[in-house]
């Protein structure tokens, strides 16, 4: 029964006749990929939610997201009285209280592999991530290039190259924009500011996504931030 009370308050909010109920905590829009991922699904989809956003890297940071997390990490969605952490735990809460959005593939098999690759983009690519974290603001071309960065870079190509082979005749990976969409936008990021070559379809995957409304905005928001994470920037990085 509770179930079912949340999943119509959620659908009543999403038709609007609601006030928005949900909040998303979220870090800087320049720095933090994690929080890019559910946000613009949100976004994408209209879902209405509350931004919370909290600087990071300051003195008050931890103790501020622990208002919201004991974790101690963004993003968080608040659908009072439920708390969701991790941004794949957002976006898979989130499909199942608005099934009707499709926010997966419809098709089971894509929606098995698309399952698939927003994990492994989830645990894995790691020198990706300590080699070229994501900075929307900055033009780092050529930077962050060692072997176990552009074997990521080789993994992620080879990914969206299947993705968009069986399934991307609307252009995205599986067709419609869908959360594997969003889950590999901040590595779009990464790809611009780092100015990776791709092969042309890929590259022109890389400024569908971009250019998506949601996406759109996310890069709005971020060069209009004025914080700076110098741990972030190069030529300070080693």
């Amino acid at each position: 029964m509770q179930d079912t009370e949340l999943d119509t308050s959620l659908e009543t909010m999403l038709n609007g006749a609601k006030k928005p109920s949900m909040q998303l905590v979220i870090g800087n829009k320049n720095y933090s990929s994690w929080s890019m991922r559910p946000w613009v699904v949100m976004k994408a989809f209209t879902i209405p939610f509350e931004e919370i956003q909290i600087v990071l890297d300051q003195p008050t940071t931890s103790a501020h997201i622990a208002e919201y997390s004991l974790a101690g990490r963004v993003p968080v969605l608040l659908a009072d009285p439920i708390v969701v952490w991790d941004s794949l735990a957002i976006c898979e809460f989130l499909a199942e209280q608005f099934p009707l959005q499709n926010l997966w593939p419809e098709d089971v098999a894509a929606r098995a592999i698309a399952r698939s690759i927003c994990a492994e983009m989830h645990s894995g690519f790691s020198d990706l991530r300590a080699s070229m974290p994501m900075n929307i603001k900055a033009d780092f071309s050529g930077k962050g290039r060692n072997a176990g960065s552009q074997a990521d870079i080789g993994r992620i190509s080879e990914i969206w190259e299947d993705c968009l082979s069986r399934y991307g005749a609307h252009h995205y990976l599986f067709g419609d924009f869908s959360i594997a969409d969003a889950y590999f936008a901040p590595v779009v990021m990464r790809f611009k500011t780092y100015n990776v070559s791709l092969a042309p379809a890929l590259q022109a995957y890389v400024e569908r996504v971009q250019a998506h409304p949601a996406v759109a905005e996310w890069i709005r928001d971020a060069l209009n931030e004025a914080e700076e994470m110098p741990k972030y920037d190069f030529p300070t990085r080693k």
